[in-house]
């Protein structure tokens, strides 16, 4: 009988010998690895009611691409993370992916150690929220949503609501407003963002503050979805060369504006500015 207690990665990746490597190597560290050479039939498995803690996907492969699998997976309601593993280091490969619902993306050149330890942050988190949920379960009663103002937040399925319609966050993006909203009206750092979703200590982007583009692209989609349901959603408020918070939605003649007074769409598309 297997062991509970073993993570099951699933490994979705169309070259022959780096996917028995890996899959060896993930063995050797004590995981279960099932692998798939082509997207189809990694997408099969799960509509069989197949299941793995996490899903490491190849972007490059025939026929289906792994963005498209991730896409098929979330239009399913498969939330297992995802973890990208490619030769493609240009950010808009990054970002693309992370919009499109991954936790992760981690080229195919950094070293096995660089990979485990991205693997055990995600675990880690798994269990963490799931021992939070018991805690708080036991302590208040039945902890599972959180909710400030016209937000609610389910916790036990990850899905938000505003003024009671659905918001479509990703998990990283409800992640990233459960962050801001249990701490209301106190300034969250770039950083401190990023690291929710990278683990602490990650270095992206361009010059020591180069991983602000990427969470910038974070902020801007979640307005962006929040304001698809409510056009004068504000409630995401900048602190110039600082970050964000999540405030009674006040200012919003300055939401689209960050810091020096450039406009946020601006920074984004030139990702470099930092």
């Amino acid at each position: 009988m297997t062991d509970p207690t073993i993570a099951r990665i699933a490994l979705v990746d169309d070259d022959d010998l780096f996917r028995e490597s890996l899959s060896l190597n993930l063995g050797d560290e004590g995981y279960e690895v099932i692998t798939f050479d082509r997207g189809e039939p990694a997408l099969d498995f799960f509509a069989e009611g197949g299941a793995v803690d996490i899903v490491l996907l190849d972007w490059r492969m025939p026929k289906l691409d792994g963005i498209d699998v991730l896409r098929q997976m979330r239009a399913r309601g498969i939330a297992t993370p995802v973890i990208f593993l490619t030769v493609l280091s240009d950010q808009i490969y990054e970002e693309a992916a992370l919009a499109g619902g991954a936790l992760d993306f981690v080229e195919k050149s950094r070293s096995l150690s660089i990979l485990l330890k991205r693997m055990r942050l995600i675990l880690d988190g798994i269990k963490g929220d799931g021992a939070k949920g018991s805690e708080d379960g036991e302590a208040g009663g039945n902890a599972t949503s959180h909710r400030l103002g016209e937000l609610e937040l389910r916790l036990d399925n990850s899905r938000a609501f505003w003024k009671g319609k659905r918001i479509d966050l990703t998990l990283t993006e409800f992640n990233i407003v459960k962050l801001m909203s249990t701490r209301p009206e106190e300034d969250v750092s770039y950083r401190e963002i990023y690291d929710l979703v990278h683990g602490k200590g990650f270095v992206a982007g361009y010059g020591p503050s180069g991983y602000r583009a990427n969470v910038r692209a974070f902020i801007k989609r979640i307005r962006q979805k929040f304001r698809s349901v409510d056009a004068g959603f504000a409630c995401i408020e900048n602190y110039p060369g600082f970050g964000y918070r999540w405030g009674k939605g006040e200012n919003a003649a300055n939401q689209g504006r960050d810091e020096d007074g450039m406009g946020e769409d601006m920074l984004i598309d030139g990702a470099a500015a930092d």
